[in-house]
């Protein structure tokens, strides 16, 4: 999906979590799915919304994603592969492109960051970093 940007105070109430390489801005909001988490089974599950606006003057694509995902107890999981959702999006000057996924964690907090590797129209990939953001579920009785 592509859109026009946002202005920079909506940009931050809507997405607070930014990063911003060569003029590529990643975005990303994330909230706690109660309805597809289970605390109880130890399984808690985020959505995250992530909007990358391009902000220079050549038209990018995504070609693939590298995560690291962080749980409560510090383990690291890495996730590899072409594009997001099913997509390797091209983004014109000025455009951005939206999309939501998901993150199951076995503990109620943890943490997301990354990369997005990217080639412009003449040809030379390059990273965009993706912002850690927090993953937290609600407040555990103890």
């Amino acid at each position: 999906m592509t859109s026009k940007g946002l202005s920079a105070t909506a940009a931050h109430a809507l997405f607070p979590n930014a990063a911003t390489t060569r003029d590529i801005t990643v975005r990303v909001a994330v909230s706690y799915f109660a309805e597809q988490s289970d605390p109880a089974g130890g399984r808690w599950f985020w959505a995250y919304h992530v909007r990358i606006e391009n902000e220079s003057r050549r038209t990018v694509q995504l070609l693939s994603r590298n995560w690291t995902i962080i749980d409560g107890r510090g383990a690291r999981h890495q996730v590899q592969g072409e594009g997001v959702v099913g997509e390797q999006p091209l983004i014109a000057p000025g455009a951005s492109f939206d999309y939501v996924s998901g993150c199951p964690l076995t503990t109620p907090t943890g943490a997301m960051t990354g990369r997005y590797q990217m080639v412009g129209e003449e040809g030379v990939r390059f990273d965009v970093a993706i912002p850690r953001f927090a993953l937290t579920g609600p407040a555990v009785a103890r």
